[in-house]
């Protein structure tokens, strides 16, 4: 299947990094796509990636000194799961998944995924990635999945984040926000912005965790993402016990570059500085929510 021509695919040699990653260390957000051939793109999809499989996602982990994988299902797949499934049947205990489901998945479905080792499921309320669901559809969800512990993932603009709150506060689940929010790094107020400051008092609900990636989706500056930093070592430090990390592999929809993952990695030490929070960062926390 090929790609949109538009579309940037990872990048095809990544540095080793030069920070050691502690053992046992989790990606905790990156994706798996088809390959094309076996696993086909949805038709209803915004966009055609480029193939990136297990074998590929598994090469990088090693590469990165990293142990283990939280694979999230991409929009690109829709709610076919078959490639994460697939991907967490061969990885075993060294990755857990994150899928997306419609409203009419049948629990027997969502008992298989959960024996894969699918811990939870996304809901993304970006408008540019997927068409608006009803609330009531997400509650439908949020009722099959609650029998087996899962959380939700939620992706959505920190802009927009005035049109949920309430509905995410009443969710009666663990709740892991993507990507910081997606904060305005460029916003002259910087950390004391009105955005980033709600997502704070979200994150002051012990129910809300957030992951502390895609410094390469949120700059303006670009590499090595020095504008970002600030925000993800904030909330490193202020909710210690309910971040996570991940390189977003293979990096979807990039239109600036496409990130050095080794980079990213080199990033770590400079939002958790010390190596408490490191351990914490990527290892407890994800162990904790996924294979706890």
């Amino acid at each position: 299947m090929t790609m949109d021509p538009d579309y940037l695919p990872f990048h095809p040699d990544p540095r080793f990094p030069a920070f050691k990653a502690p053992a046992g260390a989790v990606d905790a957000h990156c994706h798996v796509f088809g390959p094309g051939d076996q696993f086909p793109y949805h038709p209803a999809r915004k966009y055609t990636p480029c193939d990136a499989g297990k074998d590929q996602l598994f090469a990088l982990r090693d590469h990165l000194g990293f142990s283990r994988n939280v694979i999230v299902q991409a929009s690109c797949h829709g709610p076919d799961n078959r490639a994460l499934v697939d991907a967490l049947q061969t990885a075993g205990e060294a990755a857990r998944g994150v899928a997306f489901v419609r409203r009419d998945v049948e629990v027997a479905e969502l008992e298989a995924m959960h024996e894969a080792g699918v811990r939870g499921v996304r809901f993304n309320f970006l408008k540019r990635l997927v068409d608006s669901t009803p609330r009531e559809h997400y509650l439908e969800i949020v009722e099959k999945i609650r029998p087996l512990g899962w959380h939700i993932v939620v992706y959505f603009e920190a802009n927009e984040l005035h049109e949920i709150e309430d509905f995410l506060r009443d969710l009666p689940t663990t709740v892991v926000i993507d990507h910081m929010g997606r904060p305005d790094v460029s916003a002259p107020e910087g950390l004391a912005h009105p955005d980033y400051q709600w997502i704070k008092r979200l994150l002051s609900d012990e129910k809300f965790w957030v992951k502390v990636s895609c410094p390469e989706r949120l700059t303006v500056a670009g590499p090595p993402y020095d504008d970002v930093a600030p925000f993800a070592r904030d909330l490193v430090e202020s909710f210690p016990d309910r971040v996570l990390w991940g390189t977003d592999w293979p990096h979807p929809n990039m239109r600036s570059h496409a990130p050095d993952d080794g980079l990213l990695v080199d990033r770590i030490p400079i939002i958790a500085p010390t190596a408490e929070l490191q351990q914490r960062l990527l290892i407890d926390n994800p162990m904790r929510l996924y294979w706890g």
